[in-house]
């Protein structure tokens, strides 16, 4: 039994498009939000969680209606056709909404923003004391020409310069922790000048969020079909390693993503314009769309996969009339690992998707640092780490691979915590570690999913996976969010350690989901393509 590694390949290119979607997503809509739009960290998390808002309920109707859907290109095909086509359009739509108020910030600048020198460790009291006599002289203007009430501008000495003037006058050297503490009230400042520019005329911001809408709609529409695809096309026990080239894809697909970013110098700066990005990615969603329908034939892959199940056993009984099965007809000692492993996914979601959602905003202004380095060493070293992984799992099994990615994901983000801007460098090293983490992870969780269903509603089970991943991702913008704003940025790392741990012993309870092993392969087998 070998698994067909060029046909898994192929099926994988609609992840690599999903994946690379998303990265450019989580990496630039945050930014834009608070740096342009003006939006708050618990506000920007609110708009980030919509569309999982929107995926709790579309993953699992559109997992489910591509399982009982019949097309001459298959179940799964059609959705990922007219979901990536869509999507496309509309994100290429969005670079003008963020090329029109990137314009309306330049032209509304008083002040200029030198960000290298804001987030330098080295700028003495009197380098402060220069940028705020500038921020107090453009509030006292914004007040004499109307822009700001009196209230406002009182409001602006409260909670901004009579802090940063506390600060200055305590001694006569800042430390690491006060330069912390004025950047984060200069980056308030700017916040709440963005937030006035889009509160008197909010036209822009809604053309951003209605596009937004569009494309996160139609990401819905075939995320659940494009990933139940694999399982519908490989038998069983080669799963994990069909995930691992899945997830490889993926991975591809976010380091592009990451290099478009560097390639256009997005990574570090803010009032940028995000315009070249959001048009590479649409026009490279709608080629890999190419590829792939050049290359797979759904129901052909289909087809072989049921002549490999009935050749070595594996096609269970009755499978054929077990066309509406759900949850509560599962065993109870398999129900019970079902939703382990369910409310596994959802804490480590939480964790996770909370860092690569703030990082773009974390990185530069924490550890003076551009984000996009960080995020392409995980990439590069989760794809180092893929396909050991999915054959360590076949070995040792599922769960205790998913047990020891926790386990280095926890030390990772807890390690981050206590970096300066000093020790920044060693993020570098600790991202490559947290890459590793979260293949362990990700490789592994899916498959021990849809292990427990059956053949017939492989895209229900993908739908019950992606419901709490989702969920988690609706949760953690907000309450991360909230945590920041009330706490600061240092919190983000803590954070995610606490729910990542959580979802150690959850996991640690599962008894369901590993694979069985049929028979014993070597390293070098377990690399076998079949190119037929």
């Amino acid at each position: 039994m070998k698994l067909d590694y060029k046909k898994v390949f192929f099926v994988g290119m609609a992840f690599f498009l999903i994946s690379m979607f998303w990265q450019t997503y989580d990496s630039i809509i945050t930014k834009i939000l608070i740096d342009k739009f003006g939006l708050n960290q618990t506000w920007s998390g609110v708009v980030m969680a919509m569309d999982n808002v929107l995926a709790v309920f579309m993953l699992p109707l559109f997992g489910h209606l591509s399982d009982k859907t019949n097309s001459k290109r298959g179940r799964r095909t059609p959705y990922i056709i007219l979901g990536t086509i869509v999507a496309a359009f509309a994100f290429i739509a969005l670079s003008y909404t963020d090329h029109v108020q990137t314009l309306k910030i330049e032209a509304e600048t008083t002040i200029e923003v030198d960000y290298q020198s804001i987030q330098s460790a080295d700028l003495t009291i009197s380098n402060w004391e220069n940028i705020m006599t500038e921020m107090d002289s453009e509030r006292s203007a914004a007040v004499v020409n109307g822009t700001i009430t009196a209230s406002d501008y009182t409001e602006f000495q409260t909670d901004v310069y009579d802090p940063m003037t506390l600060i200055l006058d305590e001694d006569a050297v800042l430390d690491s922790f006060e330069t912390d503490q004025l950047k984060d009230y200069y980056y308030s400042y700017l916040n709440g000048r963005a937030w006035e520019l889009t509160s008197h005329n909010p036209t822009t911001f809604i053309a951003f969020a209605g596009l937004l809408f569009i494309a996160l709609v139609s990401m819905a529409t075939f995320r659940s079909p494009a990933v139940a695809l694999m399982p519908d096309v490989v038998v069983k026990p080669l799963r994990s390693k069909a995930n691992a080239v899945i997830n490889l894809m993926g991975t591809f697909g976010g380091i592009l993503s990451i290099l478009i970013l560097s390639l256009f110098g997005l990574s570090k700066f803010s009032y940028v314009n995000y315009a070249p990005a959001f048009i590479a990615v649409g026009l490279l969603m709608l080629v890999f769309l190419a590829i792939f329908l050049w290359k797979v034939n759904e129901p052909k892959l289909v087809k072989k996969r049921e002549e490999d199940d009935l050749k070595y056993g594996l096609t269970e009984e009755k499978e054929a009339e077990v066309l509406h099965e759900s949850v509560e007809e599962l065993s109870k000692e398999k129900s019970k690992s079902l939703f382990l492993i369910l409310s596994s996914v959802f804490l480590w979601f939480v964790g996770y998707n909370a860092v690569t959602t703030k990082l773009s905003d974390y990185a530069p202004k924490v550890l003076n640092l551009g984000y996009a380095t960080p995020l392409l060493i995980a990439q590069a070293a989760a794809l180092i780490a893929f396909i050991p992984i999915g054959i360590i799992a076949t070995k040792i099994g599922r769960k205790k691979t998913i047990l020891i990615g926790i386990s280095l994901l926890t030390l990772c983000f807890g390690s981050i915590y206590f970096l300066t801007v000093d020790t920044a460098a060693l993020m570098y090293v600790i991202f490559g570690l947290t890459g590793i983490g979260w293949a362990t992870i990700n490789v592994n969780s899916y498959p021990m999913v849809v292990e427990l269903s059956k053949g017939s509603n492989v895209g229900k089970y993908t739908g019950y996976y992606y419901t709490f991943s989702m969920a988690a991702q609706i949760l953690t913008p907000i309450l991360s969010g909230l945590l920041m704003d009330e706490f600061s940025r240092k919190i983000l790392f803590p954070y995610a350690t606490l729910f990542v741990l959580l979802s150690f012993f959850t996991m640690l309870l599962v008894k369901h989901g590993d694979a069985v092993v049929t028979k014993k392969e070597s390293v070098l087998e377990s690399f076998d393509v079949d190119m037929d």
